[in-house]
């Protein structure tokens, strides 16, 4: 069963729309599922990302966040042949893995603890983009004046 989809004709009628062609590609690329990971909202505007990678040290774990794109790869150091296993159950297999990030959603700290990395984020809006409440105004209306004309008044005009 075929599972990819060629966008090439709607790439060719279309302009502007590279990067959501971008992404519907990259999701329908297969995922081994390597690291597990886990995403946690943490308030109205942060997020957690917490991925499962025993057996890697936090040297051997790099985190790159691009454009609205977050990648964070593995690649454990050699062993240089020390032990001799009779069992090796621990994934130590280089990884990379993708997340694509909303609009004005930044990566922030990044904390490897008991074999779990986890990557804050959160949305930043930058204020030219945040709703501002516009105040209304205007000049007086010409009858709201509280007393009677004067005879001086009535001359002037």
């Amino acid at each position: 069963m075929r599972t990819a989809f060629d966008f090439t004709p709607y790439r060719r009628s279309t302009v502007g729309f590279d990067r959501l062609f971008n992404m519907l590609e990259s999701g329908l690329r297969e995922d081994d599922g390597y690291p597990p990971f886990d995403i946690v909202k943490e308030g109205e505007d942060s997020y957690r990302i917490t991925l499962a990678i025993a057996g890697f040290r936090p040297q051997d774990i790099e985190i790159v966040a691009q454009q609205n794109q977050l990648t964070v790869t593995g690649k454990r150091a050699d062993d240089d042949g020390k032990g001799d296993y009779l069992q090796r159950g621990i994934a130590a297999r280089p990884f990379e893995r993708r997340f694509q990030l909303a609009d004005f959603i930044e990566a922030g700290d990044a904390r490897f603890d008991n074999g779990l990395l986890s990557i804050a984020l959160k949305r930043v809006v930058p204020e030219a983009m945040k709703p501002r409440k516009i105040e209304i105004g205007g000049a007086p209306a010409a009858n709201d004046r509280l007393e009677a004309p004067t005879d001086e008044d009535r001359q002037a005009a």
